[in-house]
């Protein structure tokens, strides 16, 4: 090999070894410039998906070094097990976590009011609120009965042990509980509920740079001077999990499914039908995670079915109706109230619930109006006598012997002469006429080139 060209090779070998390393050199020096602060937006329902959520996302902060964790908190309430949880996450974690409530307008209602008093440091954004933690009945009331004192106690005692081992005022968190005691930012600061008020996520670590905090006993000193802040928000799957969890999205996933069935028997087409499918399936999804009520349950699927029973049975709208009284019935009724005494009244909202049953009333006029007007034009054209023996048709819903075909420019009901079944699609000839119902057999010439 040439010597020259040997040695330029080398020489860009030795090149490209010393631009990586640069690179490697200078993204570790960028990562090395300043601490990392880690962002989780946590809003909505406390619920399953959010202790998972934080659990994951503190546990891998932790592990990759990060300075702190920040929790932008803004919620209702939710499931007091899944509270009890995030808790236990957030008390044992092995990096300071900050919980700010935010934004402004904002609240850590009820659950929430125990995930703010667990952090390391807790902080409101201005005009939010904190508070109203005492157990209730699905409809919002006082639960009654010794079941319900046991309860109202095991909460009590387990704010109070949070906001003790935090440093927080005691008091504040009993009567947050036992008297639904709630608080403006300005006030719970002035209190001692939380340690400051932050707007911006520049205060919040503005406010807690050079503080010392205990991280499972040991001091910790935070240096958040200069920190890079990184957002990471709730995978897509998991948050579309709690999507469908919505009871709104699950009572309209349930009604565009089924109407898309509907639209099928009516109509086979294949695409309604796999649409409807793939609808009730994720409505199902979202029920499996909501307290259904069976009861609900079966009133929604009777009315359904007699929707399905108005496109085949002569009731001139009376079974629609029905249907749809059972569907507003079933719709209304299809959650029972929380055994978790934080979780919030789940129901479908009165907005969608009317609009859902004002859509399939209007079906059901049109529907009704297709039926009626299909079998008076059936009438006239047998009465007139203009179809005869040897027309030439062709299935629409399959003859199993009984279904419709198209004949001579109108929908027929018809059966098969011999009883085999014909799909849609097949050539037919009419072989007789009896009243209203053809007989048909398959038709041989329709199958010659």
């Amino acid at each position: 090999m040439n010597p020259p060209f040997r040695s330029r090779r080398n020489r860009l070998r030795l090149s490209l070894v010393l631009v990586v390393l640069g690179w490697l050199l200078l993204a570790t020096g960028a990562r090395a410039a300043g601490p990392e602060v880690v962002l989780l937006p946590t809003t909505g329902i406390v619920d399953e998906g959010m202790q998972k959520y934080l659990a994951d996302h503190i546990e891998l902060a932790a592990s990759e070094g990060a300075s702190a964790v920040v929790v932008k908190l803004n919620t209702p309430g939710g499931s007091l097990f899944a509270t009890y949880a995030i808790v236990g996450t957030i008390m044992e974690a092995d990096i300071p976590v900050i919980v700010w409530v935010a934004p402004s307008g904002g609240f850590a209602a009820s659950a929430g009011t125990f995930i703010t008093l667990a952090g390391h440091i807790a902080l409101m954004a201005p005009s939010t609120t904190i508070g109203a933690a005492s157990p209730v009945t699905a409809e919002g009331g006082d639960i009654q009965g010794t079941e319900a004192e046991k309860v109202r106690q095991e909460v009590t005692a387990k704010i109070k042990g949070i906001a003790e081992a935090r440093g927080r005022n005691v008091e504040w968190a009993i009567e947050a509980v036992q008297d639904a005691r709630a608080s403006s930012a300005s006030e719970a600061v002035e209190l001692g509920v939380v340690d400051g008020m932050a707007a911006s996520i520049d205060e919040v670590l503005a406010f807690a740079d050079g503080r010392t905090v205990m991280v499972n006993g040991q001091p910790v000193t935070l240096d958040l001077a200069g920190a890079t802040v990184s957002e990471r928000t709730m995978n897509p799957l998991l948050a579309f999990i709690r999507l469908l969890s919505d009871p709104n999205i699950a009572l309209l996933l349930l009604s565009v499914g089924s109407a898309g069935l509907l639209a099928e028997v009516w109509s086979p087409n294949f695409v309604t039908g796999i649409l409807g499918g793939l609808a009730l399936i994720l409505g199902l999804i979202g029920l499996g995670s909501l307290p259904l009520n069976v009861g609900g349950l079966l009133l929604l699927l009777f009315g359904l079915l007699l929707f399905g029973l108005e496109l085949t049975v002569t009731s001139h709208g009376l079974l629609g109706v029905g249907g749809l009284v059972c569907f507003a019935l079933g719709a209304s009724a299809l959650f029972t109230g929380p055994t978790d005494p934080f979780a919030p009244a789940i129901q479908v909202a009165g907005p969608v619930l009317t609009v859902t049953v004002a859509t399939f009333a209007v079906l059901l006029v049109a529907v009704v109006y297709g039926v009626v007007r299909s079998r008076r034009v059936s009438m006239a054209v047998a009465g007139g006598a203009t179809i005869q023996a040897g027309v030439a048709g062709e299935v629409r819903s399959p003859l199993l012997p009984l279904g419709t075909i198209t004949a001579a420019g109108e929908e027929w009901t018809a059966r098969t002469a011999d009883g085999s079944p014909l799909q849609r699609g097949t050539p037919v000839r009419v072989v007789a006429v009896d009243g209203l119902t053809l007989t048909v057999e398959p038709d041989p010439s329709a199958e010659q080139p």
